[in-house]
């Protein structure tokens, strides 16, 4: 017998490519761009990029998230350290809390994010839930809108 698994391939994904999506409704400022999601576990890849001194909204995590820094520094409110170039954050899962560029340059953060990314209020009630599926709806729509072929980010047969 031959199980899936056993033809899943090493997927390249030509990042460079792929288009730098506003992630509204929250920001017209603030670009995601969409590498990967695996429906299977509900992670999802994603670059994005802040302008210099955005505070993004205060926000929960379900699962596990890994924020890598390429360019710039930012910090969470409720924490005392700042991330810069090269310096990788390792987020529990039921962490909460609030993003803020730093004011001197835009950051970069290479994000892998495992379930719901809830957007939180004032009160912490939950604005908005975003996922790998909510995601790739975003993905679909803008390539769409923009008339670009979009990639199946969600593939795992080769590229």
């Amino acid at each position: 017998m031959t199980f899936f698994a056993d033809s899943v391939g090493t997927a390249l994904v030509e990042v460079d490519a792929l288009p730098w999506i506003p992630f509204a409704p929250y920001s017209d400022e603030i670009f995601l761009k969409l590498i990967k999601v695996n429906p299977v576990n509900g992670e999802w890849t994603t670059l994005l990029k802040l302008p210099a001194g955005t505070e993004l909204p205060k926000h929960h995590h379900a699962g596990t998230v890994h924020v890598y820094t390429v360019a710039g520094r930012w910090f969470y409110k409720e924490h005392d350290w700042v991330a810069g170039p090269g310096s990788m954050v390792f987020e529990t899962a039921a962490s909460a809390h609030t993003p803020v560029a730093m004011p001197e340059a835009e950051v970069i953060t290479l994000n892998i994010i495992v379930g719901d990314w809830n957007l939180l209020d004032e009160n912490d009630n939950i604005l908005a839930v975003e996922n790998w599926r909510t995601m790739l709806k975003r993905y679909a729509d803008y390539c769409a809108a923009q008339g670009i072929a979009p990639v199946d980010v969600s593939s795992f047969a080769g590229n």
